[in-house]
């Protein structure tokens, strides 16, 4: 018998995977979490029937949250990653030099958990000595903590259940204050052909906080429709304005020094939305 795992992106339309073996299925206390092994995308996590990152293509996602931010600021010593259990975003900012220290905050402790032990080159750098994880709320922690961090990243699920305060004003209110004076964020915000109203809130609701939003785009596989987007708000610096040739070569995948100002430069129907 072969067992098939289908994301249902709307009632009509959804990808499908073929599953060789299904390592996780568990109830935590807040989703439901899957580690599944499929034929063309290898290990795969799902957070409540939603793939969140697979062993081929997570290297675009995980690049393209840190990398844009990164070598924006000119001196990010202090990072901040919101969700991210699996590790990746971190492995990614780890890359960076000036970075003195990495705080992940994940409401979830069984995601980090299962990431460590089924995607371990994902999770490769929460073991780092620069890296502190803490099994919290992340809304919490960023209305906890004032004036404190150079940069920080979102990265977290669809706007449902534990992730839902993470896509509000109030949200990025409270980010705006964690932020140092010249700090900025960056955010997914979904895609444009299934979500376009929650890129368009979301940029509305990031301009009336941030003098500086910028959005930018990758092509993820396993996302619905692909083309997925994310936002970055500025308090100063502005990534439109980095010299490219400033930036230096990386062992990356997808991200180079020639694709960061590229990745801004949207299709007409998204530049559309967030005008």
């Amino acid at each position: 018998m072969e067992l098939w795992y289908t994301e249902k992106q709307t009632e009509t339309y959804g990808i499908t995977a073929k599953i060789k073996e299904t390592y996780v299925n568990e109830q935590t206390d807040f989703q439901q979490l899957a580690m599944i092994e499929t034929d063309e995308f290898g290990t795969m996590l799902v957070l409540d029937g939603m793939v969140m990152t697979t062993d081929k293509d997570e290297f675009v996602y995980h690049e393209m949250v840190a990398h844009p931010a990164l070598n924006t600021h000119p001196n990010p010593e202090q990072v901040l990653v919101v969700g991210g259990g699996d590790g990746g975003v971190v492995r990614e900012i780890l890359k960076h030099e000036k970075v003195k220290r990495v705080v992940l905050v994940d409401i979830d402790g069984k995601v980090i958990e299962y990431s460590k032990k089924y995607l371990p080159n994902i999770a490769s750098g929460l073991d780092d000595a620069r890296v502190e994880v803490h099994v919290n709320d992340g809304f919490m922690h960023i209305h906890d903590h004032k004036n404190e961090y150079d940069v920080i990243m979102v990265d977290s699920t669809e706007p449902v259940g534990p992730a839902a305060n993470l896509f509000t004003r109030g949200f990025y209110q409270g980010i705006y204050e964690a932020l140092k004076d010249d700090g900025l964020f960056v955010a997914q915000t979904d895609n444009p052909w299934f979500k376009a109203d929650l890129i368009q809130s979301v940029n509305r609701d990031v301009k009336e906080v941030f003098p500086v939003v910028r959005v930018f785009w990758a092509n993820v596989p396993t996302y619905p429709s692909g083309l997925w987007t994310f936002t970055m708000g500025s308090k100063k610096h502005d990534p439109l304005a980095v010299d490219e040739t400033a930036i230096p070569e990386r062992e990356t995948k997808y991200y180079t020094p020639r694709l960061h100002k590229a990745a801004f430069v949207l299709p007409k129907f998204v530049e559309d939305l967030v005008k």
